[in-house]
């Protein structure tokens, strides 16, 4: 392959996996997709890829907050679903996207194999 087309393959490789949008709201750290203050995003094996919902409501959310979409634009493998509250989630390859309330620090990933149905997001 081409000096050229190997770096243009590494460009939108780094830019595929390092956000959703322009405003930077998500990046992969140490193999683990964090929000833009650092803390690690979870799925949830409960909920279904491009059903456009979340089955983490009432109080499965305050423990597990959705993930919102932030102000920039999004694009593939990002969307963005609206919960039955109206609000707004980011979701990955179509799961819908959470933080855990128990990690404190950015780097945390407490909730990871949670009950065996929570997963860091890996790529």
């Amino acid at each position: 392959m081409q000096p050229i087309r190997v770096c243009a393959a590494m460009l939108l490789t780094v830019f595929a996996l390092s956000a959703h949008a322009a405003d930077g709201a998500l990046a992969k750290k140490d193999g683990v997709l964090v929000s833009a203050t650092g803390m690690t995003v979870y799925t949830f094996d409960k909920d279904a890829a491009n059903s456009g919902k979340s089955a983490c409501a009432g109080p499965c959310s305050a423990n597990w907050p959705a993930l919102p979409p932030g102000d920039g634009a999004v694009s593939a493998p990002y969307s963005v679903i609206t919960r039955e509250d109206g609000a707004k989630q980011l979701a990955y390859k179509g799961k819908p996207l959470y933080l855990y309330a128990a990690d404190k620090q950015p780097g945390e990933h407490k909730g990871d194999n949670f009950k065996d149905v929570w997963h860091v997001v890996k790529d």
